[in-house]
């Protein structure tokens, strides 16, 4: 059978712009922030503590762009800053930041599963192969399995299957094998509280 390879790749793009914007609009609106500053919500909540310029690292900002974005997140009162190691600065989500973590994931959840839910079972299936692939492919190219995932639902990721970023990761070197790395995932979840509220978020913000 002939495929038309320009035109998959651009069935591809199209579909992947319109993911893109549903769910970053949505984590925005969700989180009262930009879409960059809900992603760090969301990545404080599995790994608190990090530093002002690790949090960047893993949202795509520089030092400085970081900076003022948790500075923007403690205004809110959303995150703080607290002494870590070394004399270095920890950040940490608030109450609060837990909880808008929690309703930026139930909003995506919901956007998402809207979406798969066109599919039957057996294309559910087909789609869950072939995302697994590309998935694969792209940490080739970008290299940062933090970056890519850095609005992904962690405990669903591991829920029945391993995550194919922790895969490309561990083939590429990584020193945490995928079963330690989805043992750790889970532990961070549930120390940090965060709970996914699966129903349509209320409009108002914290």
């Amino acid at each position: 059978m002939h495929v038309d390879r320009a035109r998959v790749g651009n069935l591809l793009g199209a579909v992947s712009l319109a993911v893109s914007d549903l769910t970053l609009t949505g984590a925005a609106r969700t989180a009262g922030v930009s879409s960059t500053a809900a992603s760090a919500l969301v990545t404080l909540s599995v790994r608190p503590g990090l530093s002002v310029t690790d949090l960047g690292r893993r949202v795509g900002l520089s030092q400085p762009a970081a900076a003022r974005m948790v500075e923007g997140l403690e205004s809110a009162g959303l995150a703080e800053r607290r002494r870590g190691r070394r004399r270095g600065v920890a950040v940490h989500l608030t109450s609060a930041g837990l909880e808008v973590a929690g309703r930026v994931l139930g909003t995506r959840e919901e956007s998402l599963g809207e979406l798969v839910d066109a599919l039957d079972p057996s294309q559910q299936g087909q789609l869950s192969e072939l995302l697994t692939v590309l998935l694969g492919g792209l940490y080739g190219r970008i290299g940062n399995a933090q970056y890519i995932c850095r609005l992904c639902d962690r405990d669903s990721c591991q829920s029945d299957a391993t995550c194919p970023i922790g895969d490309a990761e561990e083939a590429d070197g990584g020193d945490t094998s995928t079963a330690n790395r989805g043992r750790l995932i889970a532990g961070l979840v549930r120390e940090s509280g965060v709970r996914r509220d699966r129903q349509p978020p209320s409009h108002s913000h914290e």
